[in-house]
């Protein structure tokens, strides 16, 4: 099994699961009492949407290549984000760090793929769903995105900031999610994205009668991809 680095916190509340996945995944394939081989490295969360906020992506990125670097030289061997938005600096943090990284758009696309989804509905913070780093990423693939209308937007994004990344998860703002998410539907997507790692926590896509198309949870196709990855001989 291949030692995987986790760069984290960001926020706390989904890497809890994150980390839970990658260990159950690890259990279901080996058996046992065996685990996964992570080393984790958690920031400060709050540093980081600060640089998001004020466009400091460079210095974002810088951080967190540090970061990685650091990782690899306590013997990781490739690199997980756990988060969506920071992979607008993936390359800069592959780069400083001098480690792969197993990027989640691409897990993502391959699950989007198998389904025959060629078009999806994508919820996400602002800065995922309004700039092109994670679409032009998907649109690599063949996959097509669309996202909700600007007052929507800004919704998503204020119940990800201001309530799960501080564990408040309310029936009221999972009932937005809901309508949007419908509304997408509506539009001709065929499937949907949760393009936020807290996003599973207001939705659970194993619980999505009410939606018409699948529910992508990026947070479990990244854990998964990534325990494929540590295992390949």
């Amino acid at each position: 099994m291949k030692t995987l680095g986790i760069l984290g916190g960001m926020s706390w509340e989904s890497t809890l699961p994150i980390y839970r996945l990658l260990n159950q995944h690890v259990a279901r394939r080996l058996g046992g009492l065996h685990s996964a081989k992570l080393l984790l490295h958690s920031v400060d969360f709050a540093e980081i949407e600060e640089m998001q906020r004020v466009d400091a992506w460079d210095e974002a990125g810088q951080m967190l290549g540090a970061a990685a670097a650091g990782l690899r030289l306590a013997g990781a061997k490739g690199l997980l984000i756990a988060t969506n938005t920071m992979h607008k600096v993936a390359d800069q943090i592959e780069r400083l760090g001098g480690l792969p990284v197993l990027h989640i758009a691409d897990a993502t696309a391959a699950a989007l793929k198998a389904a025959g989804v060629q078009r999806a509905g994508l919820l996400a913070t602002r800065y995922t769903m309004e700039q092109d780093f994670y679409r032009a990423r998907l649109a690599r693939h063949g996959i097509e995105t669309i996202t909700p209308p600007a007052d929507a937007r800004e919704a998503v994004h204020r119940i990800i900031f201001d309530e799960l990344c501080r564990g408040q998860v309310l029936p009221e703002s999972r009932a937005v999610y809901q309508r949007v998410m419908l509304d997408l539907a509506e539009q001709g997507a065929q499937g949907m994205i949760l393009g936020c790692t807290e996003i599973s926590l207001l939705i659970d896509p194993l619980d999505a009668a009410w939606c018409p198309v699948p529910l992508f949870d990026t947070t479990a196709l990244h854990a998964q991809a990534a325990v494929d990855w540590m295992l390949q001989p």
